[in-house]
């Protein structure tokens, strides 16, 4: 049972996100600090967030649905940000395709979740 964003699995998987992206972020350059990172892990942070926000506005369906579209926008941000990561080589392609796969996942439950709910 759903009692909270806390319990949607589609809120779990992208808070993972988020950390994982915390995480490897550490490594990027100096010269990175307020442009790749600050950038990529707000985008990353937000996907969690607008499914929360979203969540705690679900008795108006329409405003729970805009909030996955603003979670989907923030996922494609991420998706960049990581390609812009590897192809400046501050992390490997397995982080990259790792990353790809997570977000893959989480795009396929944010179109599920958006198209489910009534």
């Amino acid at each position: 049972m759903i009692k909270s964003f806390l319990d949607l699995e589609l809120y779990q998987l992208s808070y993972r996100l988020a950390i994982e992206i915390f995480h490897i972020s550490k490594g990027f350059p100096a010269a990175e600090k307020f442009s790749l990172t600050s950038q990529i892990i707000r985008s990353s942070r937000s996907i969690s967030a607008n499914i929360a926000e979203g969540f705690g506005r679900k008795i108006y369906h329409a405003e729970f649905k805009k909030f996955l579209v603003y979670a989907t926008g923030s996922l494609e941000e991420t998706k960049v940000w990581l390609s812009f990561a590897k192809d400046c080589q501050y992390i490997t392609d397995e982080q990259f395709q790792k990353g790809n796969c997570i977000t893959d996942e989480i795009g396929a439950k944010l179109y599920k979740q958006y198209m489910t709910w009534k």
